[in-house]
This record gives C-alpha cells, sequence and structure tokens, in this order.
C-alpha cells in the first residue's frame, strides 16, 4: 500500500517523500509541482493526457492547476520512492520577485526534463535528510529547497521571458462569473457540487459554464473541487486535532471510509497515516 514517508510542511508549501505503489486519481494543486524519483522502480505521470517517464535521469515537472495522474499499472510491481514538492510561488516571489510567476499556467514548458547532477544530488540530499536525519530547522530545509528550485527552475522554466514580457506578469484574470462561483466554492467546500445551479446564477448554459470554467482554470468545476477539499483536509490534518469522523463530515463526506479512500486516491497515503509524519514549520 502506498503512504507518506515523511512531509514538510510550511509557507514554502508542501515536501512529501511517498513510497508509491497504487495510482492516484486525475487531479491538480494550487502550487507548482517537481517529482523526482529518489528509488525503487522507474515509473510514469500523465499531464496533459500524455504519459512521462520517472527515472533516475528524468523528473516529472507539473504546473500550478494542471491536471495529472500518477499511473502505477502492475499492483504487483514494487513500489517506487518519490520526493514530490509542492511549491507555492508566493514563497518562491519572495526568494526573487519574478518567480510569482510560478502560479502561471506555462511556466515549465515541458513536463518530462532529463535533470542534472547538481539537480540530482540536491534532491538527494533533501530525501536522505528526509529519511534519516533529524528535523531541520527552518532557515536549513530552506535554503535545501531554495536551491534545489531554483536549479530546477533555471533550467527548465519560462521565468525569464514571463519577466520580460511585462504584461505576462500579470496573472490571467477569470471571467467575473467564473471568479464568482469559484469564490462559492471555496465557501462552501462542503457542499455537494450543483453545477446546474452554479451555471444558472452565473447566466450560463451547462455547457457554456463548463467550457469557461476549464478554459479560465484548467480543471474541470468538479477537479476543482476537489483540489480545493484536499487543500481542507491537508489543513485539517495538520493544522488540528480535529477527529477524522469530524472533518470528513465537515467534507460533505457521507461516510468516513469515503474521505479515506477519497484523500489516498488524490495522495497515496491514508489521512491518518498522512497526519502522522508530517513535521510542521511555522507561518511566521
Amino acid at each position: 500500500m502506498s503512504a507518506a514517508v515523511r512531509v514538510l510542511q510550511g509557507k514554502f508549501g508542501r515536501v512529501c517523500l511517498l513510497d508509491m505503489d497504487r495510482p492516484l486519481v486525475t487531479h491538480g494543486h494550487s502550487q507548482c509541482h517537481v517529482l523526482i524519483k529518489v528509488s525503487g522502480e522507474d515509473t510514469s505521470f500523465n499531464v496533459r493526457d500524455k504519459s512521462y517517464p520517472l527515472t533516475d535521469q528524468t523528473a516529472v515537472l507539473v504546473n500550478s492547476w494542471e491536471p495529472h495522474a500518477y499511473t502505477h499499472h502492475d499492483p504487483d510491481a514494487p513500489g517506487t520512492i518519490i520526493l514530490a514538492l509542492y511549491i507555492e510561488p508566493l514563497w518562491l516571489g519572495e526568494i526573487e520577485k519574478a518567480l510569482i510567476s510560478s502560479g502561471q499556467p506555462g511556466f515549465f514548458p515541458q513536463p518530462c526534463v532529463e535533470i542534472s547532477k547538481p539537480i540530482r544530488n540536491l534532491s538527494n540530499q533533501l530525501a536522505m535528510q528526509m529519511l534519516y536525519g533529524d528535523q531541520l530547522s527552518a532557515q536549513q530545509l530552506e535554503l535545501q529547497l531554495s536551491n534545489l528550485m531554483i536549479a530546477v527552475i533555471d533550467a527548465f522554466s519560462e521565468w525569464r521571458n514571463f519577466n520580460d514580457l511585462r504584461k505576462a506578469e500579470m496573472p490571467r484574470i477569470p471571467d467575473p462569473r467564473i471568479r464568482r462561483a469559484i469564490s462559492y466554492m471555496r465557501g462552501n467546500v462542503g457542499a455537494e457540487l450543483d453545477i446546474d445551479k452554479l451555471a444558472s446564477e452565473a447566466c450560463l448554459s451547462r455547457a457554456h459554464f463548463f467550457k469557461l470554467f476549464q478554459q479560465d482554470t484548467s480543471l474541470t468545476p468538479n477537479l476543482y473541487v476537489n483540489v480545493l477539499r484536499m487543500e481542507k483536509a491537508i489543513e485539517g490534518l495538520t493544522q488540528s486535532r480535529q477527529p477524522l469522523v469530524s472533518l470528513s463530515d465537515s467534507l460533505g463526506f457521507s461516510a468516513q471510509s469515503h474521505f479515506t479512500r477519497f484523500f489516498q486516491q488524490h495522495l497515496g497515503a491514508v489521512p491518518s497515516q498522512y497526519r502522522k509524519v508530517v513535521d510542521l514549520y511555522d507561518h511566521h
């Protein structure tokens, strides 16, 4: 069974060491996402409906809000230890102002890249520290993480282009009707998603609402709500001691087992196990 080995969480986002031997459903993240194999079998991820290999030589890069899935084809095949970075664009923007563009679609133009020796060394160092080391101080962790992210971004992102084109620094602003729908979804994460209701409140047909929503967010409304639910679930698991049954209830699941399955299909670990392996870094 897949599991989280260790998770570091703070204003930088999340750094997860995952032991993966089961597939994950199609999902997205609000952060930019870097996947590097640490050990075990070569494997692959689906990004933009194409399969990309994750090996000792390659990394998979996923833009924020970009739909992707983990494809572990053979349930009997051995697992893969993966270093999964979910990095907040605002934190990167503190390191280098222009890197706020890491939240933009197209920041990483290529989903699969060949990694250099320095990137391999930096990721190994971080993974080994997480596996065998004591808890890193916030300064040590942020330094290691920023070194690794800067190396990846320098080699594989379009951030210089975003910086050159003054207009490209401006985030893409969704249609006001979609913004209102998103705002409603954010405020009602535990409610059942009623697309007909959202569409009629936006004065759009269901089909037009769906198309506009996907155009503005890269995700379907259902996938978008799942991202919000996962964010709330992770917050509830790590920022509070809320019992799983009440957390599950507040997120709109009819049974705790449904919540457990949902969480596992999106992240690989079950909620109770995830909660045990998180190290929280202060948000100050």
